[in-house]
């Protein structure tokens, strides 16, 4: 007897529709015979899958059994065919109609005890499952009922053991499908626990942040040991605009893809910040491996990327981020596939001015050779430079500011309302389009909205000529003193702006002249 369910299978962050077809034909010695390219852990699952249906009272067929997972030449991965397997094993052998599995796709994880288990990918798999007008509902491990319920047009079944599935499927039992608590996620998940207002001092680079939240531009803090740059970077995410349902969901599939979705929280609330550890690897940071998963840049998506101490990565480890940074997307090709993954992040930097960290500090003598501050700057070369819009100089704090009292200096509150002020504008100048902020214009729209006066032109011209700048960073130049318009409420660039966006990429010719 044959049987036929749906199922999905991940692929990178994607879910792929798989067809579980289960033959049962007698044989004089029972046997059960997977096919359609299955990895390791699915080949294992049928072990797993008929000690499940013993031991949840069912009847192991004593026959052969062929199990083919259709496409032939998709790789199947993951365990989340044990449930639709069993299913199928239980219809094949006559245990269970097929009527209502046509309705449903299934995935799950089995014990041995026939429990279900949490699976990855749940968010990915409800996303293409409501894709499908053919299917009614999704059939998921109670654990992953909340994060599958996210997504609308589909019904999410729970079921928490191979018995209560098959009691369902032969209409014994009625299992209400989870709803969707979208709104009630954000509202306990939507919370920041820093502020702006807990450092002391620093109001410059204060400022250079807002604006590089205000145009989604990319930043840099120089400066020596304990000035706050970790700290600025870490408080960030607390004057950005809230993530919206649709950037929330996209960034949720990534995590739910690599099983590292918190626990209890189903769906991400807040902007991920990502600090990778210097020593990261090349795949670690922009994704990688057999078959390709996402890396570091890719689970920032819609969030911060932080590195820390920036000339101590592996200087061909950050070239790696040349092409994502200006795209917002990475393709990790492999001899048989390619895999697409989003990496719409803002990337923050941090690098003390040269090894021992005090050389611009006036309080601190800096016995560094300029052989070994060059080579360490060194590391960071001019094209990754060029792709980051503002450079800043983080000094350290005075004792004053130190032991003032707290409440003196800019809040997140006070920075957001300047940061959502300026994306209502260029929220109004774009639309709806590819676009949305000012640090994703094309040279074309550069051209079109950063119009400059004559005295403007004068200054940017001479600025470039003297600083030696190159073309990106020209139009990166405008992009930010568009910015700086933008925050100050103002409909054109004046020279006060330009001239400001001009300092913020003075830095890295004293550092990296």
């Amino acid at each position: 007897m044959l049987a036929r369910l749906k199922t999905f299978t991940l692929l990178g962050i994607e879910a792929m529709p798989v067809d579980v077809e289960v033959d049962i034909s007698p044989a004089a010695m029972p046997k059960t015979i997977l096919v359609g390219l299955p990895d390791a852990a699915v080949k294992e699952s049928t072990h797993r899958v008929e000690r499940a249906i013993v031991n949840s009272g069912f009847v192991r067929p004593q026959d052969r059994v062929v199990i083919n997972l259709a496409p032939g030449d998709l790789p199947k991965q993951a365990a989340s065919f044990d449930l639709p397997v069993a299913l199928g094993v239980l219809a094949g052998s006559g245990q269970l109609a097929l009527d209502r599995l046509e309705d449903y796709a299934v995935v799950g994880e089995l014990a041995l005890e026939g429990l279900t288990r949490p699976i990855r990918g749940a968010l990915s798999i409800a996303i293409e499952a409501s894709k499908n007008t053919n299917l009614k509902g999704l059939v998921v491990p109670a654990e992953n009922a909340h994060e599958a319920a996210v997504v609308d047009g589909i019904e999410v079944i729970p079921v928490c053991s191979l018995s209560q599935a098959v009691a369902f499927f032969a209409g014994e039992i009625e299992i209400d499908p989870v709803p969707s608590c979208v709104n009630q996620l954000f509202e306990e998940f939507s919370t920041y626990e820093v502020d702006f207002g807990d450092v002391r001092g620093q109001e410059s680079a204060k400022r250079a942040m807002t604006l590089a939240a205000a145009g989604n531009h990319n930043l840099i803090m120089v400066g020596p040991p304990g000035s706050g740059k970790t700290m600025l970077a870490k408080r960030m995410p607390t004057i950005l605009p809230p993530l919206t349902a649709p950037e929330s969901i996209a960034t949720t599939r990534i995590y739910s893809a690599l099983g590292q979705l918190p626990a209890g929280q189903p769906l991400l609330a807040c902007r991920p910040f990502r600090s990778p550890h210097h020593t990261i690897s090349d795949a670690g940071l922009v994704g990688g491996g057999s078959p390709p998963s996402p890396g570091e840049i890719s689970k920032a998506h819609n969030g911060i990327l932080f590195l820390d101490e920036l000339p101590e990565f592996n200087r061909k480890t950050l070239e790696v981020m040349r092409q994502p940074l200006e795209d917002g997307v990475v393709t990790i090709s492999r001899a048989l596939r390619s895999t697409t993954f989003p990496a719409n992040f803002m990337l923050i930097a941090a690098a003390n001015p040269c090894p021992c960290g005090y050389r611009s500090d006036p309080r601190r003598t800096c016995n560094c050779l300029p052989t070994q501050i060059e080579k360490y700057m060194g590391k960071i070369s001019g094209p990754l430079m060029d792709r980051i819009d503002i450079h800043i100089e983080v000094p350290a704090v005075p004792f004053d500011e130190l032991s003032s009292p707290a409440g003196g200096g800019s809040t997140s509150t006070q920075m957001r309302a300047d940061v959502t002020k300026a994306r209502e504008g260029q929220l109004a100048r774009f639309g709806n389009g590819a676009v949305q902020y000012n640090a994703q214009m094309s040279s074309r729209q550069v051209r079109q909205f950063c119009k400059l006066n004559k005295p403007c032109q004068h200054m940017l011209r001479h600025s470039v000529e003297e600083m030696g700048l190159s073309a990106r960073a020209h139009d990166k130049i405008l992009r930010v003193a568009r910015t700086i318009a933008d925050v100050a409420g103002d409909e054109s660039i004046d020279e006060t702006h330009l001239a400001e966006a001009i300092g913020y990429r003075s830095l890295d010719r004293d550092f990296w002249s």
